[in-house]
């Protein structure tokens, strides 16, 4: 099963193929919906210190019942700490709100504080905030350390100064969103991606095209484009907090044939609906 299977890191740690994102997951909710999920047999879960929801997700692994070296866990700096201080101090303010002794992965949220995204230039901040995730991986605080939104020049950033590489870049990935290009440069820099939003934040539920291929298989439009980043070689985080939607999105053990891979890259869909207010969606 999908639940079971792994990638390994360019510094042996493993990560489970399929995660569970927590976005718009609130603080309330998010212990049930980690317990539901590792019931489920997930044992990969995200969060980050903008969502608000640390602490639930901390609970709920805690709650679990699972030894916490059987499960991945992983955070994101704020995108607003550009600065060695800060962010070494919000490290450990995660590890507290989340009650943990080590997180699994850390990422840089962002390149750009959330109301500059895609502007200004943040790179001296950048190498900064990862000077900080560096020091805390060597302490052993964090297993793992990335970005997340990087595009190729923000990577070459860090990758010019830094003393650990990358090891995870987390991007917005989904059927009529694949961006060919820096998936390439992630790959030959041996940076795992991990695809956010996996099924455009529910809105690909709309499109046609995408429907009728899932028909194709008999699966749900969120299995085929889950499956669909899977087989991009990324690790797939949807977001839910539905125990049905839990198990219907782990039910992906099929596999899209090669020309049907080929149509679903050729698709553009970045209708976004209400949620294009988002920078991630929007681009700025």
């Amino acid at each position: 099963m999908i639940l079971d299977e792994t990638y390994t890191l360019s510094n042996g740690v493993t990560v489970p193929r399929l995660g569970l994102g927590t976005w718009f997951i609130d603080d309330d909710r998010a212990a049930r919906a980690v317990t539901d999920a590792v019931a489920a047999g997930y044992r990969n879960i995200d969060t980050a210190q903008a969502y608000g929801n640390e602490r639930g997700v901390g609970e709920g692994i805690r709650a679990s019942g699972i030894p916490r070296e059987q499960l991945f866990v992983s955070t994101k700096l704020a995108a607003e700490i550009k600065n060695y201080d800060d962010a070494a101090a919000a490290i450990d303010g995660s590890l507290a709100t989340l009650g943990l002794d080590h997180i699994d992965l850390m990422l840089i949220h962002s390149p750009q504080p959330w109301d500059d995204f895609r502007g200004g230039d943040y790179a001296e901040g950048n190498r900064e905030a990862w000077r900080a995730l560096e020091d805390a991986y060597r302490a052993g605080k964090l297993r793992s350390i990335g970005v997340s939104n990087f595009q190729q020049r923000d990577l070459e950033n860090i990758l010019s100064a830094c003393t650990v590489r990358p090891h995870v870049n987390q991007l917005l990935v989904h059927v009529g969103n694949t961006p060919a290009d820096l998936l390439a440069y992630c790959k030959s820099q041996d940076i795992l991606v991990e695809a956010y939003s996996p099924i455009a934040h529910g809105e690909i539920l709309k499109s046609p095209d995408v429907a009728a291929i899932a028909d194709r298989y008999s699966v749900t439009v969120p299995q085929l484009c889950i499956r669909y980043t899977l087989q991009l070689g990324t690790v797939s985080l949807p977001k839910t907090a539905d125990p049905d939607h839990l198990r219907d999105n782990a039910r992906v053990d099929f596999v899209i044939s090669e020309g049907d891979m080929d149509e679903l890259r050729s698709l553009v869909f970045q209708d976004y609906g209400d949620h294009t207010a988002f920078p991630v969606y929007s681009g700025k």
